[in-house]
């Protein structure tokens, strides 16, 4: 393996990283939007929180699919193609979700408003299940042909543990959600934002606990990486007990981000243990490696050249985006009042 190889491969890391820490609220916001909110204008001030960004931060799965495209082709064509259907359902997830904050802004009846509103939060719930029913499943060990390709049946994909860990995705979404609506509002939403979060995160610390036994049970990372995985495990439940900590104690951006570490650590804990594999086959003589995964030696200099070189611009960009648009949104009831 040479080190650009290893660099790309970190960098792909970091992009779904980054992906989940900025969608994941996203994905928590929409949910929100009818699990959460009580009333048109609480669903309003709702959708409020991430209009300015929501579209923003899926450019960074975008960048990790292209990335992964032009640096591992081979990673790209096994996954795209052996988890088609469960892509092409996230897909219209996203494009649901997408499409319906500029709908229900224009629908001028209840009864549209309230589909694009369902559509909103069923299609964020769908989005972040079934991402995190994908990388579970994935790293359980797929059937894989010499050629690399995927011959997989129905519960390759949908078994037990695939579904907690597309729940604990989902759960850990919402989460960071209502931590970014407490950071994001005042008054009302503030103060309900911070009560649920109290309620969840036991919740949430119990499917962690089902999550590291099936995990323990199904894949291959105790036995090959013991150490970091346990140390990526503990991370992954300080992360969530300091989040908790935080909605007890009101501060909101403890909890924001530490609840955004605990994606990143469900991120981190998949990518360990893939390492030095990119797909593992059920036949670990098929498992793909990052070293025949690649493009060339020169394909990859090069990226890593663009990379570098743009990557600081951009993020200046979401640096700046994101302090033009800091202020809190007051509640409903404060704006009438």
């Amino acid at each position: 393996m040479t080190s650009y190889q290893f660099i790309w491969f970190l960098l792909i890391g970091v992009l779904f990283s980054g992906f989940f820490f900025l969608e994941g609220f996203d994905f928590g916001i929409g949910m929100a939007v009818r699990f959460f909110a009580k009333n048109r204008a609480e669903r309003d001030t709702v959708i409020q929180t991430i209009g300015p960004h929501w579209d923003g931060n899926e450019v960074w799965l975008i960048t990790a699919g292209g990335a992964m495209f032009a640096s591992f082709p081979m990673w790209y064509a096994s996954l795209f193609s052996g988890y088609y259907i469960v892509l092409f359902l996230i897909l219209v997830a996203l494009i649901f979700r997408g499409v319906s904050f500029e709908f229900r802004a224009n629908m001028q009846t209840d009864t549209w408003r309230n589909f694009w509103e369902w559509a909103s939060s069923i299609g964020s719930f769908c989005a972040a299940f079934l991402f995190g029913m994908m990388f579970t499943s994935m790293i359980q060990g797929v059937p894989i042909d010499k050629n690399g390709d995927i011959f997989g049946t129905f519960t390759t994909y949908v078994n037990w543990f695939s579904i907690v860990g597309g729940v604990a995705v989902s759960l850990l979404c919402f989460i960071h959600g209502l931590n970014f609506l407490r950071l994001k509002t005042t008054g009302e939403l503030r103060d309900r934002a911070q009560k649920w979060s109290k309620i969840l995160y036991p919740v949430l610390l119990a499917g962690e606990v089902v999550f590291v036994i099936l995990l323990y049970l199904t894949t291959d990372f105790f036995t090959r990486k013991p150490m970091s995985t346990w140390g990526i495990l503990i991370a992954l439940v300080i992360f969530t007990l300091a989040a908790w900590w935080g909605a007890q104690a009101k501060h909101d951006w403890a909890s924001f981000i530490a609840s955004g570490l605990s994606l990143i650590s469900v991120v981190v804990l998949i990518f360990n243990g893939l390492f030095p594999r990119v797909m593992i086959a059920t036949t670990n003589a098929n498992s793909i490696l990052i070293k025949n995964a690649s493009s060339s030696p020169y394909t990859l200099r090069l990226m890593t050249i663009l990379t570098f070189t743009i990557l600081p611009i951009v993020l200046v960009y979401f640096i700046w985006s994101y302090w033009v648009f800091y202020k809190r949104i007051k509640s409903p009831k404060q704006v009438t009042e």
